[in-house]
């Protein structure tokens, strides 16, 4: 894991602001999703990517029936 050398406080409320280089870089918009994962005493955040239920892909992922499936998995079963 790479240090950025940023540190910065929680609010009163628990935010805390990613600072503008690190969005730019991580290609984080506003109103994007983030996903909070926890190792050990360590908090990751990652930019949520939509994911395909059967092979977990997160490339070409089409909406079907309320669920994420990837092109090769629609082709595989033969839904299109």
């Amino acid at each position: 894991m790479k240090s950025t050398g940023i540190v910065r406080k929680v609010d009163e409320l628990g935010r805390i602001v990613l600072p503008i280089e690190l969005r730019r870089t991580l290609d984080i918009d506003v109103k994007d999703s983030l996903e909070i994962y926890v190792d050990g005493s360590q908090i990751i955040l990652k930019k949520h990517e939509p994911a395909c239920i059967f092979c977990s892909n997160a490339k070409d992922v089409i909406h079907f029936k309320g669920k994420n499936i990837c092109q090769g998995c629609v082709h595989d079963i033969g839904l299109m």
